[in-house]
């Protein structure tokens, strides 16, 4: 009689077990163990609802408190330091004998926090450029002068996400934390998630991200930090368009697991770059849900010479086609960066602008328009690998420009902007017994020019350029061409191609039929770098800010127009790292062909 009730009670005790650990799993799934291996290796990844949650309602917020794998770091380096020991020694007396002494209840716990809050406001006031010179810079409509005006923004308790791709820039991380810190208090730390991405950084960059790591932890913001090595050993042998497509969809795979695994799903995606201020930031945002924008970008200025040039011009082009080139911040009116007539009257404006392509320094996405819609950043695969000289392609003239990562998610915005509109339009015939294969009959699109969205028909160039001019680009001699972050993208430029002309007889729709990407520049969010005088900047660029106050009420672009038939290429057609060699030439875009490739 003994044996069975022994089995009977090891089998009670087994099915307990595993009661136990079924429980856990479906119930409290999202509360790892810190002491397994497995849970150190979950706790990276965003993981999905558990049995009551998906039961009831899914929590959909960015609680810290609640769900720990809203925190993780990846790719630390974990070597033991020369001086670890004395350093955990310091540690350890100081918490010693200055904390845990003062530490007496529960109550003590606010004040406690109050303290380590304060102690970060100091800490980023005394070191942080941004936090410390942001409020007293001026900007125009008399912005300085009526007080907070942000606060529409913030009641609409939106989620935004922070994405910054981190390569050797410790001279600006303190200042983007400092910005980061900002914004959360504003908008609330279970608003936003950071998503910080260190490749292969061999300065300090390392040591400032445990201090972002620290600060993000003590204020209860979201983070995912990770550090990943370089795509080669030799930074000389890599492609920099590809380094960059790989670096910043890493930065975006947060975005995406939080979407298809807790359906949590952001506003808007904000790209730090460089020193840029709170306000400014906010400001963009506001451009952004005005206009509905697929992106709105600021404008990167670097100092070079005595004087302010427009910086970032491998990516950026006006809604022409063409580079922001020679462009200094004290330009006379006839000469500011973009060159299409619109775009100039309303940057001597202040005014947002419409451009073909941007990203000057911290720029806003929406994500609905884009990353959740299967756009992710990509490079062309026809370039030239130094270390192989046998394997050189042979490149038609009007093979696909080598440009950079942001240029091909540029043209992609614009072709799935006209490929939304045309399934519109299907949904349209098909509920009306209409045409429901408006993919597949490009032809019509003429006709259903009504049911998009307002692009006006581009100037016609024949009648302005002869078609050589067009066609070739001139060799520009560029005397700031090695300033602020071109130093990075464009060493001197050579020459140009004679690109042929397009098939005599060939039918091709005309980009302004197509609906047109919404893609912005806010003269007004000034994006700088080390060393530039951002206040003299302002005033160089704004003046006493004393613009007429209506202007306020002109954020909104009501005339959009199409696409260019062709535009500048800047391209790096072999490996090399950041500052390879680039060519320029003129390409046709057609968002017509770019269809019929994806029918």
């Amino acid at each position: 009689m003994t044996l069975p009730f022994r089995r009977r009670n090891l089998s009670r005790l087994f099915y307990a077990v595993i009661g136990a650990l079924l429980i856990r799993y479906f119930f409290f799934s999202d509360i790892p163990s810190s002491s397994s291996s497995f849970a150190r290796t979950r706790s990276h990844q965003i993981q999905e609802h558990n049995f009551i949650e998906r039961a009831t309602r899914p929590d959909k917020t960015l609680n810290v408190q609640k769900h720990r794998f809203l925190q993780s770091r990846i790719g630390r380096d974990e070597r033991e330091e020369m001086l670890g020991h004395v350093i955990r020694n310091g540690i350890d007396d100081y918490w010693e004998r200055f904390q845990l002494p003062y530490i007496l209840n529960r109550e003590a716990a606010p004040i406690d926090a109050q303290h380590v809050l304060s102690a970060i406001d100091q800490l980023l006031s005394l070191n942080g450029w941004v936090a410390a010179l942001c409020p007293t810079l001026t900007r125009p409509f008399g912005q300085n002068k009526l007080g907070d005006i942000w606060d529409d923004i913030v009641r609409e308790d939106h989620l935004y996400y922070f994405a910054i791709v981190i390569h050797s820039a410790d001279h600006f991380l303190v200042d983007q934390l400092a910005v980061i810190v900002q914004m959360a208090k504003r908008l609330g730390t279970n608003n936003m998630f950071v998503s910080m991405l260190d490749y292969d950084s061999t300065d300090s960059t390392e040591t400032l991200i445990d201090l972002c790591e620290a600060v993000l932890t003590l204020l209860g913001v979201p983070f995912r930090i990770r550090r990943v090595p370089g795509m080669t050993e030799d930074p000389a042998a890599a492609y920099y368009p590809l380094e960059e497509a790989y670096m910043r969809n890493l930065a975006l795979e947060p975005l995406q697991e939080l979407k298809s695994r807790r359906g949590i799903v952001f506003e808007r995606v904000i790209w730090l770059k460089g020193f840029t201020c709170p306000n400014d930031i906010f400001e963009t945002i506001k451009v952004s849900f005005a206009n509905q924008a697929a992106m709105v970008c600021g404008m990167d200025w670097a100092e070079h010479n005595g004087f302010f040039i427009f910086s970032d011009r491998w990516r950026t082009r006006d809604i022409e086609g063409d580079q922001f080139r020679q462009s200094k911040s004290s330009s006379k009116p006839d000469a500011v960066p973009p060159r299409d007539k619109q775009g100039a009257t309303r940057y001597a404006q202040h005014l947002p602008f419409q451009v073909f392509c941007c990203e000057s320094g911290t720029h806003v996405v929406d994500p609905a328009q884009s990353y959740y819609k299967g756009i992710e950043y990509r490079a062309g695969t026809g370039f030239q690998n130094l270390s192989k000289p046998e394997l050189v392609p042979e490149r038609d003239a009007d093979a696909p420009c080598l440009d950079s990562s942001q240029a091909w998610f540029c043209r992609d915005l614009w072709v799935k902007s006209a490929s939304d509109a045309m399934e519109e339009v299907d949904r349209v015939n098909a509920g009306v017994g209409g045409n429901s294969n408006a993919k597949r009959n490009l032809i019509d699109l003429a006709a259903r020019d009504p049911l998009m969205l307002n692009a006006r028909p581009k100037r016609d160039l024949s009648e302005e350029e002869p078609v050589e001019r067009r066609q070739l680009l001139p060799v520009v001699v560029d005397a700031d061409a090695n300033a602020g972050s071109d130093y990075d993208a464009i060493p001197d430029e050579e020459g140009g191609e004679i690109v042929p002309p397009p098939e005599q007889g060939r039918l091709s729709i005309p980009n302004s039929v197509f609906r047109p990407a919404r893609i912005l520049v806010n003269p007004r969010c000034v994006t700088t770098y080390a060393g530039v005088s951002h206040t003299q900047l302002a005033l160089d660029l704004f003046g006493d800010g004393d613009d007429n106050a209506e202007g306020v009420g002109k954020y909104v672009l009501e005339d959009w127009e199409g696409a260019p038939e062709s535009f500048v290429c800047q391209e790096q057609r072999q490996t090399g790292g950041r500052k390879a060699t680039k060519t320029q030439r003129r390409l046709g875009f057609s968002i017509h062909d770019e269809l019929q490739k994806l029918a």
